[in-house]
């Protein structure tokens, strides 16, 4: 599958359900606190997708998926399913929204530290966070998705973390996952050329021990190998004449926006 160039009218459609995908995940933000099942942070988020931004959540039936959000607490390092689990103090929870809006897709997701974590949490979550900007920070006409991947695993290695590998980010517009596959490990120089019109999502998943992961028998959840924490945060881009549109920024990082480093504190 060849990687589609966004005319921009469909550009168009994917700020509209970028949008709607930051605006979950800041609805959904007071409500993750200790004590409240995934379950229910699933139903809330699903009721406002629906009945609010009168849109579709796509993860949703996506291939059997059963829930409309995912939920991946502390070594959960991606596709966790909603359910009976309680959040406890000191968890650390990434959600993971995708919405479907006039058939085009924004994806994001981001990291909450519960009540009062361990430095080691807080300081995985902000490096994982960092990483995420720091890939973003390449993307520019010209340059190659290889230089994307690079730059987010010197600066996962260098903290003394670790990248997974078998799961990456990916193109997105009509469908929830297209051409290209990108990879958060890599050779700068290398790999597809980055051109106006693309679009697709950055998510590294970044590890405190080793990157291997373990599928569970639902065939949805990963879990880190070693039972390591597992941080993940996820933008939809733009490639742009001169660089990337972040489509699925949420308000608290546009003042940061210039930079695109967005500091982490434990509040967030």
């Amino acid at each position: 599958m060849s990687t589609m160039i966004k005319s921009s009218e469909e550009i168009e459609k994917m700020r509209i359900a970028g949008k709607l995908a930051s605006e979950v995940l800041e609805m959904i933000t007071s409500y993750v606190q200790e004590g409240i099942t995934t379950d229910e942070l699933n139903t809330i988020c699903h009721d406002f997708i629906i009945n609010k931004q009168k849109a579709i959540p796509a993860p949703l039936n996506y291939y059997g998926f059963p829930k409309s959000i995912c939920t991946s607490i502390n070594h959960v390092a991606c596709h966790g399913i909603p359910g009976k689990e309680v959040i406890k103090d000191g968890d650390i929870i990434n959600i993971d929204v995708t919405v479907i809006k006039n058939q085009y897709h924004g994806d994001t997701s981001k990291m909450f530290l519960i009540g009062t974590p361990s430095i080691q949490a807080i300081n995985l979550v902000k490096i994982a966070h960092q990483c995420l900007f720091i890939g973003i920070e390449q993307v520019k006409p010209g340059a190659r998705l290889g230089d994307v991947g690079y730059a987010i695993q010197q600066h996962a290695e260098k903290n003394g973390y670790s990248v997974v590998r078998e799961y990456c980010g990916h193109g997105i517009g009509r469908n929830f996952q297209e051409a290209p596959e990108v990879l958060h490990y890599g050779t700068p120089g290398t790999g597809e050329v980055l051109m106006p019109g693309m679009t697709f999502t950055i998510e590294p998943i970044i590890n405190i021990g080793k990157p291997h992961t373990h599928l569970l028998r639902d065939n949805w959840t990963v879990i880190t190998k070693d039972h390591s924490l597992s941080a993940q945060w996820e933008h939809t881009v733009l490639v742009t004449n001169d660089g990337a549109e972040i489509l699925t920024l949420r308000e608290e990082e546009r003042a940061s926006q210039s930079k695109l480093k967005c500091p982490v504190t434990a509040q967030d």
